[in-house]
């Protein structure tokens, strides 16, 4: 990776929609070598895919929380189940394992908050191996989608 390949990928941050040939000129390269590199970088994985971001509450899900959550055991099994289980969960946009206390974040959206308790009670709290769920409220959006530094 070069410093050209990290300039192709700082402009599909910002706009992944760009056709090869926007691209190639933003980039200052001819389009079957700026071609090249593209197919290069999504064949080795820096880029993973591409799609829209949808703003969560202009389609209804105004509410979000983070939640903190400790294991009573964290034995594989445990893990893996637990790990299954958020994975199926629509509304976790993210879900990180953490070392130390606590074991996992979990980043949820909803409609609102009776939305997020019907699923804190329902689903959240039945979640395998889990000790204890504790979710604090997002306020605002200081950093948010930030593109990968170049």
């Amino acid at each position: 990776m070069d410093d050209l390949d990290r300039t192709i990928l700082a402009e599909l941050q910002e706009d992944g929609r760009l056709t090869v040939t926007e691209l190639a000129a933003r980039v200052g390269l001819s389009l079957s070598p700026c071609h090249r590199r593209l197919r290069e970088l999504e064949r080795s994985g820096a880029i993973r895919g591409y799609r829209a971001v949808v703003d969560a509450e202009v389609v209804g899900l105004k509410f979000e929380a983070l939640v903190f959550v400790t294991m009573r055991q964290e034995d594989r099994s445990t893990v893996s189940s637990f790990e299954e289980a958020v994975a199926d969960i629509p509304q976790v946009l993210q879900a990180q394992r953490l070392f130390g206390d606590p074991d996992y974040l979990l980043r949820i959206v909803s409609a609102d908050l009776p939305a997020f308790q019907r699923l804190y009670d329902e689903k959240l709290a039945t979640l395998p191996g889990v000790q204890r769920l504790s979710s604090t409220l997002v306020m605002k959006h200081v950093v948010y989608e930030r593109p990968l530094p170049a």
